[in-house]
């Protein structure tokens, strides 16, 4: 989203299982789950037995009745409003921010590698690159698709924080100046999104209080330049039970929830920004200019694809429920697999087809 709120809860028909089969689910092998469509079957086989579906909290018998909870509503009013969609090749330009380290700048670079269906190495079902494809699905006036081809084509380092350790959103276009006047990056305006991820030690105006991370296109009298961007901040230190839930639980919830779970990659900051940068992908690549895919009639505060599925990442989410996702034997949780073996747990994304949340990882 344009202004992603604080508070998080990350192809096939989404029909909600009864809850019976979910508390089965519980204690049955994940290769004898039922699989989300004929070619995904063949490769959750190959899961180990020591990672299993699980349910971090079931939801109440009265939702479960529901044939499509995932967020699904006819009352949802997603327009094209004619403006571009990211439908070449899409080339992301990095901006690491403060000061990061080496393994954790490795883990966001595979994450964003593992999205593109050209690498040889794609991962199993369920892969990022396949929770990209309902990302996809969105096309432009022409009928052009959201490319899945996502590159990594350049990195800058601003180590020395040359705009301060607290960024506003008009310095934040600063930070993205100072990086094409330095010229290790072209000024990309047909494929080219310029991410920014500011380090733990960063404070964001907004930051922890009303929003994550958000994207915006630069201004020409600040950059020179019309280019879409987009900026996510390691809450880690900050605030990682507002922005790295469910990672990390608010207090207010007590023990009524369902606890905080074992990020994939064992960086409660960092896996939980990742989940937040797939959304704000999702979004970026489907209204870079803030006048193509989105609900309501204000296209300053926009409803997107993103936020429509705040906070569900598998069967069964919804209402505070996250969904049925996966647990490996370390006890870590994750939705999606990515390149060299990384595991993720990634918010779905609304389906224009399905006119419902989607995910490789749905079980129906």
């Amino acid at each position: 989203m344009l202004i992603k709120t604080a508070v998080r809860g990350g192809g096939g028909a989404q029909t909600l299982l009864p809850l019976l089969l979910l508390l089965l689910l519980l204690i049955v092998p994940f290769n004898n789950a039922a699989a989300a469509s004929n070619s995904s079957a063949k490769q959750q086989t190959l899961q180990t037995q020591s990672d299993s579906y699980f349910n971090p909290k079931l939801p109440p018998k009265s939702l479960s009745a529901s044939k499509k909870f995932e967020g699904s509503s006819d009352l949802v009013d997603l327009r094209y409003h004619m403006g571009p969609v990211l439908s070449s090749p899409i080339n992301i330009y990095l901006i690491w921010y403060g000061r990061w380290a080496a393994s954790h700048q490795l883990l966001i670079k595979d994450f964003l590698l593992s999205i593109s269906t050209s690498d040889r190495r794609a991962a199993p079902s369920p892969s990022v690159s396949q929770w990209w494809r309902t990302v996809s699905l969105y096309t432009d006036q022409t009928g052009a698709n959201i490319s899945s081809s996502v590159l990594v084509a350049g990195e800058y380092s601003d180590t020395r924080c040359s705009q301060g350790t607290h960024l506003t959103r008009l310095s934040m276009q600063q930070v993205i100046a100072a990086a094409v006047r330095s010229k290790p990056f072209p000024v990309d305006h047909k494929n080219g999104i310029y991410l920014i991820l500011t380090s733990g030690d960063v404070t964001v105006q907004d930051f922890c209080r009303a929003v994550c991370g958000f994207h915006y296109f630069t201004f020409p009298s600040v950059v020179g330049y019309t280019l879409p961007y987009a900026w996510v901040g390691n809450s880690g230190k900050q605030c990682p039970e507002v922005c790295a839930y469910p990672f990390a639980v608010p207090g207010y919830m007590g023990g009524g929830g369902p606890g905080a779970l074992a990020p994939p990659n064992a960086d409660v900051g960092v896996d939980g920004m990742i989940s937040v940068i797939g959304h704000e992908l999702a979004e970026l690549a489907s209204n870079p200019l803030v006048n193509a895919w989105y609900a309501g009639e204000d296209p300053t505060a926009p409803t997107e694809i993103g936020d429509l599925c705040e906070g569900l990442y598998g069967t069964g989410g919804g209402g505070g429920y996250i969904g049925q996702v996966m647990r490996d034997r370390e006890g870590r949780t994750y939705n999606v697999k990515g390149r060299r073996g990384r595991k993720f747990l990634v918010q779905w994304i609304w389906s224009p087809v399905l006119k419902a949340c989607a995910g490789p990882n749905a079980l129906d």
